[in-house]
């Protein structure tokens, strides 16, 4: 279903009316673009969208799908990005994701987003907030966006960071607890972080490179024209020069993407590292926990042996007639006792 819907001029919104109308007329627009979301679409609402705008059939058909993996691709002058949304519940110490995906072109902002974790609330009200931004066109809203999904990487990421810092003094404390479970539950959240993250790296990365390259050809094609005295293309020109520019200001957000990445990949590392350590004390424990009860059952099995002797069925047997020898084999078994107790302390055991 529509989410919302405007059209964007001079940086000012303007509330539309008929959505299939302002489809078919935007691509024909001088200025503004037109800012459309969806959430959760089927087949037939995406496809009306798509016809209307001339989408590739491909990114359609994927983002009709959902699940796709993080990417940036580019369709003719249509950008095409799929980005993983993530919200962490501190409660639980939970990560839940979310999709979404971006049609970006000339004059239009097609967003499609899928379960309820989602960016382009927060982003469409900054932006609105701010009509210079706004007037950037759509690739402003792409910068944003991207801008907005990473930052809420890096938030989850110092999240995780005391998450992981926790345990480790946990399992390392001489207090014992049961902590493998969480451990993995941990593992768990960094492997979801990590995937909606990491994929995104490379891409990204063309993005920008992409954006260098374009400021480094529209200043040649400007010198080339200037030369031969062409302006025909001015509005064209600043259009795509304006566009390069804002991917080219996606460095910094790329440098919070690798760093939030690394980090990342730096407590999963950790965490196994934890985990191993975990299952070494439990092993270590258990073996103390065997070497208590051994002692404990060797000094039992002294009385137990000395009672045993003394209760067989001889008429025979030395110390039957003497007065004292009741108290002698008591005496026995606590002297052996304490022997072996001290042994015991003394080797460790106890």
């Amino acid at each position: 279903m529509i989410v919302d819907v405007a059209t964007y001029a001079d940086g000012r919104r303007a509330e539309v009316e008929d959505p299939a109308e302002a489809l078919k007329s935007c691509l024909g627009q001088a200025e503004g673009f037109l800012w459309l979301e969806l959430a959760d679409p089927d087949e037939g609402e995406l496809g009306r969208v798509a016809s209307a705008l001339d989408l590739n059939p491909l990114a359609v058909e994927d983002a009709v799908e959902g699940y796709q993996r993080p990417k940036v691709e580019r369709y003719g002058e249509t950008l095409f990005v799929v980005l993983k949304t993530l919200a962490y519940f501190d409660d639980r110490s939970a990560v839940e994701t979310g999709e979404l995906m971006l049609f970006v072109g000339e004059r239009f902002v097609v967003g499609v987003r899928r379960g309820q974790v989602g960016a382009p609330d927060a982003v469409r009200r900054q932006l609105q907030e701010d009509p210079d931004r706004m007037r950037r066109g759509p690739h402003a809203v792409l910068r944003l966006v991207l801008e907005h999904v990473v930052d809420r990487y890096v938030e989850i990421d110092a999240e995780l960071e005391r998450d992981v810092e926790e345990m480790e003094e946990q399992v390392f404390s001489p207090e014992r607890s049961s902590d493998a479970e969480r451990i993995y539950n941990l593992k768990r959240e960094v492997l979801e972080v990590r995937r909606a993250a990491a994929p995104l790296v490379a891409p990204l990365r063309q993005l920008v490179d992409s954006g260098d390259a374009g400021d480094a050809g529209d200043a040649g094609d400007a010198g080339d024209a200037g030369d031969a005295g062409d302006t025909g293309d001015t509005g064209v020109d600043s259009r795509g020069a304006q566009a390069q520019q804002v991917l080219f200001e996606l460095r910094d957000v790329l440098d919070d993407l690798v760093r939030t990445v690394e980090h990342v990949e730096g407590y999963d590392r950790l965490l196994t590292d934890i985990l191993n350590a975990h299952l070494a004390q439990v092993s270590v424990r258990q073996n103390d926990d065997m070497r208590k009860i051994s002692a404990w059952a060797a000094m039992f099995a002294v009385p137990t042996l000395i009672a045993g002797v003394y209760g067989m069925n001889f008429q025979h047997m030395p110390e039957l007639g003497w007065r004292l020898g009741y108290p002698m084999c008591l005496l026995l078994m606590v002297a052996a006792c304490t022997a072996l107790y001290r042994s015991f302390r003394r080797s460790g055991w106890l």
